[in-house]
């Protein structure tokens, strides 16, 4: 699977690690940064990431900060991305499972790194249910029709 793959600084230490966690299991990833312990602003690199998930170029995105509330947030501002922020690996399954999710936001400040290596292997590994789901996933493409035209 093509992921895209993106943090802040105080991300940066364990999405190096996750990028090493994601070659491992046969992933192609693409990393786009930061690469630093310097301040740096989180919107800049969940854009950048929901934006090539959105187009398709990747199939999936993984973000992370402090929190993952701010990627989540920035990146479903973005048309065709279903980022959740998820907080154990109940929620990385149930938003494949009935979001069809296709970025995941972690905590870098309140996970540890093997619960987000669980967490990410269920989130790739976990097909979505579709079903009476498919139609509300439906709902939410024909808001971000309404808000963004075609």
């Amino acid at each position: 699977m093509k992921i895209v793959i993106g943090s802040d600084h105080r991300g940066v230490e364990i999405k190096r690690r996750l990028v090493a966690v994601l070659q491992s299991m046969g992933h192609e990833v693409l990393d786009i940064g930061t690469d630093g312990a310097e301040s740096v602003d989180y919107p800049d690199f969940a854009y950048e990431v929901a934006r090539r998930v959105g187009k398709g170029e990747m199939e999936r995105g993984l973000l992370v900060c402090g929190t993952g509330i701010g990627m989540s947030i920035t990146a479903n501002k973005v048309r065709g991305v279903r980022a959740a922020c998820c907080q154990d690996v109940l929620t990385a399954e149930m938003c494949r499972r009935h979001n069809d999710a296709n970025v995941l936001c972690l905590s870098a400040d309140l996970l540890g790194e093997d619960q987000m290596a669980q967490m990410i292997r269920i989130f790739l590994e976990t097909p979505f249910d579709g079903g009476r789901h498919a139609r509300r996933v439906e709902k939410i493409t024909k808001i971000e029709t309404e808000q963004y035209g075609q």
